[in-house]
């Protein structure tokens, strides 16, 4: 039988509700797990313990009374530390922000703690969730369970190092550069980036504190040691705010399919202009072949755009424009200067800067570009109910915290190729608005985690998730790491 500190959030608040297991043991489970593995792992960096096992007790003794709090009731949970969370410090990060303890939780940790979760800790990210690996001058580095000398990802890295540790029953992150998805592909864990603008983000760092527009392209959603946990927590996370709900009724559509074999199911697992290397490449291609042994119909030539270089190009235009208007403006200034002095630059931070002081007039050509590619996603989703792509080209990681990040560079099968190619594969989804899940699909010959992302049809999550599920029936399921 599982270990209970890694059996999924499913099986744990069933356990809760039947009371083979208190809440309070269950949050003390996991603060001697902290207190034994994270000083080697730092990946839980806030910790509010004793209002956690106050909450603990009131939940054990409201279940004893015969109350439910919801469907997480007396779920000991952490989420990432770029989510505000009342009374306890939340800092995305940034020295700026190193003393700054919200008064309110962000929309998203006030549902989870709604449906009854116990929220004892923050889990790490780089600075402002803006970098593929987990590290600040605040708390310092994450390092990934499966091997201390490389990343577990970003921005979200924490939280996936967090849950493939058995270190928590549940995570909130974000993402709008693959910070759930390469995280959770390089730890072997599950998540889901919902469509765009069904988890309210407000709340989250960044924008600033109090920003109260959504940012383009940037999404809330979970993570977890389960398929069936991403759907038990979007259950919770989705819905309109507040404000919204007056007048919007909302319900996602069930799963397209009850059965495996049903779903129809297209297979996009490499690319000439950004290459997956063959470590990740072995396992996409044995888990095709699986599908095809279980009788399911996998069409690899199938594609819903032609070049995944167009499709990368104007996410990055979106991107830089969605992200550099919360920055300092004298850093602003310099990119306007850049731009004006290096029309031609195409470099990585060439394409961040002409993204970042992009006119409005651009922004609004742009924008219909990727409306026009949202229109034949939608097409394709017609064929195919299911998109199965890589997360990222590579397995995670070694640290590299060399500067400026731009220069940095990964080798792909040994050859480097640009630090910001990591962006490519998880753009398609991200820039159209369309859901994706993870789900762990094996090991590298070296015995680092490879995930699959499952993209699927805008507001159908579900689709995704229950797919993520059913990967299952030909060996996809989450592993402790050793040693944990």
């Amino acid at each position: 039988m599982t270990e209970l500190h890694f059996r999924s959030a499913t099986e744990l608040t069933a356990l809760i509700r039947r009371r083979e297991v208190s809440s309070r043991e269950l949050l003390e489970l996991y603060l001697g797990r902290i207190e034994k593995h994270n000083p080697a792992l730092l990946a839980v960096v806030t910790l509010d313990a004793e209002r956690a096992r106050a909450r603990a007790t009131e939940a054990d003794a409201a279940l004893a009374r015969g109350e439910s709090w919801g469907p997480l009731h007396g779920l000991p949970i952490t989420v990432k530390d770029s989510f505000e969370t009342a009374g306890m410090r939340t800092t995305s990060g940034s020295p700026t922000l190193s003393g700054h303890v919200p008064s309110a939780d962000a929309e998203s940790v006030k549902r989870l703690r709604g449906a009854g979760a116990v929220i004892f800790g923050k889990t790490n990210l780089p600075v402002f969730a803006g970098d593929f690996q987990s590290y600040n001058s605040v708390f310092g580095t994450t390092n990934n369970p499966w091997d201390a000398t490389r990343t577990p990802g970003g921005s979200s890295g924490g939280a996936a190092a967090a849950l493939a540790a058995g270190l928590s029953a549940l995570e909130l992150g974000s993402d709008i550069g693959g910070s759930i998805r390469t995280p959770c592909h390089w730890t072997g864990v599950f998540g889901h980036k919902p469509t765009f603008g069904i988890v309210p983000i407000r709340g989250h760092i960044p924008g600033p504190p109090g920003m109260l527009s959504d940012m383009d392209l940037a999404v809330a959603g979970p993570m977890a040691r389960s398929a069936q946990d991403l759907d038990l927590a979007l259950e919770i996370l989705a819905g309109p705010t507040d404000d919204r709900a007056i007048a919007w009724s909302f319900a996602l559509p069930r799963p397209r399919h009850s059965d495996l074999r049903s779903y129809r199911v297209a297979a996009w697992l490499d690319d000439p202009d950004f290459p997956v290397s063959t470590q990740v490449g072995d396992s996409l291609y044995a888990t095709v072949t699986a599908l095809r042994r279980a009788g399911v119909r996998v069409d690899e030539s199938a594609r819903p755009f032609t070049n995944l270089r167009v499709v990368f190009s104007l996410y990055q235009s979106l991107l830089w424009g969605a992200m550099i208007g919360g920055y300092p403006d004298p850093i602003f200034d310099a990119m306007l200067k850049h731009v004006a002095a290096n029309p031609g630059d195409e470099s990585a931070f060439g394409s961040m800067a002409r993204g970042g002081t992009q006119r409005f007039r651009d922004w609004v050509r742009a924008n219909e570009a990727r409306m026009q590619l949202r229109a034949r996603f939608a097409a394709f989703f017609r064929d195919f109910d299911v998109l199965l792509m890589p997360v990222n080209p590579v397995p995670a990681i070694p640290h590299d915290q060399s500067e400026p990040m731009f220069a940095r560079t990964v080798q792909v099968d040994s050859v480097p190729r640009n630090y910001l190619d990591m962006l490519a594969w998880i753009s398609p989804a991200t820039l159209c608005f369309n859901p994706a899940s993870v789900a762990p699909i094996g090991h590298t010959r070296s015995g680092l985690p490879v995930g699959v992302q499952i993209v699927g049809p805008y507001l159908e999550d579900r689709t995704t998730i229950d797919f993520a599920r059913r990967l299952d029936e030909v060996g996809s399921e989450f592993t402790p790491p050793p040693g944990y």
